[in-house]
C-alpha cells in the first residue's frame, strides 16, 4: 500500500484568524484541499496579538509548550495553541510569546513602521515550528513555506536541524509573494540567526538584510518555488530563474483550480508521478 505523504504548511497568515489576502487565503484553504486528496496535512502559523482567542477558540497544547528558545542571547518561552476550523476537518497550530506576538499590529505599528525586531519574531517562528514537529514526532514529506515570515526555516532546515531523523529528506516548497520587497531588518539579524550547522558564508546573502534578500536566503534553501503572485519583485524572480530549481508559475487562487496544481507540483518535488 502507498505510503501516504505528509505536508507540512508554515503559514505568515491564516483566514479567518486574519483579515483576508491572497496569503491568507491560500493558507486556509490550501491545507484543506491537500488534505481532501488524500494527503496528511499540519498547519501553522503566528499567534499574533490582534488574533481573538475566545471567538476562535484558541486554546493552549500544554505537552507541545514549556520548551525555552533562546534568541539574541534572550531565553524566552515556547507556547503552542491550537484551534480548529470545524468545516475543513483541520486544526491550525499557533506559534505564541508573549514578547514576540501579543501587539495588536501584525508586521508594523499604528504609524506603519516594520516591527524592529521583526527578524526576532520571524526567527522564532521559524524555530517554533521545527522544534513543535519533533515534539509531535510528525515527520513530514514537504514543508510548504508561505510568506516572509517563514522564510527563516528553509536555512534552519536545511543546516541546523538536517541531521534530526524527523527530517531526513525533508524536501521545502517555497511561495513567493511581492511583499515587505523595500523593508529592512535589524543590522545584526546574521549574528541572531546563527545556531550550530549554519557557517558564516550560508549567511553571506543577509549582509544587507532587507525582504529581498530574505526571499533569496529562502530560494537558496529551497527544493521548488511557487509563484503566488503574478507580479513578484523583478530581483527575486531573476534569482529563482537562476537557481534552476523546478518553478510552478502563477495560477489564479480565485477558485480551488489551483490546489490540483499545487498537489502535482509536490509529487514532482517528491520525484512521484503526477497524476
Amino acid at each position: 500500500m502507498k505510503e501516504t505523504k505528509k505536508i507540512l504548511f508554515v503559514n505568515s497568515e491564516i483566514t479567518p484568524y486574519l483579515p483576508e489576502s491572497t496569503i491568507s487565503r491560500v493558507g486556509r484553504y490550501l491545507p484543506q484541499g491537500i488534505q481532501e486528496s488524500g494527503k496528511e496535512i499540519r498547519s501553522f502559523m503566528p499567534r499574533y496579538g490582534n488574533i481573538n482567542e475566545r471567538r476562535n477558540q484558541l486554546h493552549e497544547v500544554i505537552r507541545l509548550s514549556g520548551m525555552n528558545i533562546v534568541v539574541n542571547d534572550i531565553d524566552r518561552p515556547l507556547i503552542i495553541k491550537v484551534a480548529s476550523i470545524s468545516s475543513a476537518r483541520m486544526q491550525v497550530y499557533f506559534i505564541d510569546n508573549e514578547d514576540y506576538f501579543h501587539r495588536k499590529f501584525v508586521y508594523a505599528g499604528e504609524d506603519g513602521k516594520f516591527f524592529e525586531d521583526n527578524d526576532e519574531r520571524a526567527i522564532f517562528f521559524a524555530r517554533g515550528v521545527l522544534e513543535t514537529v519533533k515534539k509531535l514526532r510528525w515527520k513530514p514529506d514537504i514543508i510548504h513555506c508561505q510568506g516572509w515570515m517563514s522564510h527563516i526555516l528553509p536555512l534552519y532546515l536545511k543546516k541546523a536541524y538536517k541531521e534530526d531523523p524527523i527530517f531526513t529528506d525533508c524536501k521545502v516548497v517555497l511561495s513567493l509573494y511581492d511583499e515587505i520587497a523595500e523593508e529592512s531588518f535589524a543590522e545584526d539579524m546574521k549574528g541572531k540567526m546563527s545556531l550550530p550547522g549554519i557557517k558564516s558564508k550560508d549567511l553571506d546573502i543577509l549582509k544587507e538584510a532587507n525582504g529581498i534578500n530574505l526571499a533569496k536566503l529562502a530560494i537558496q534553501n529551497a527544493d521548488g518555488i511557487i509563484y503566488g503572485s503574478g507580479n513578484l519583485n523583478s530581483e527575486v524572480a531573476a534569482f529563482v530563474e537562476a537557481s534552476k530549481l523546478p518553478v510552478l508559475p502563477f495560477i489564479d487562487q480565485s477558485d480551488s483550480a489551483y490546489i490540483k496544481e499545487y498537489d502535482q507540483f509536490y509529487d514532482k518535488i517528491l520525484g512521484e508521478n503526477a497524476i
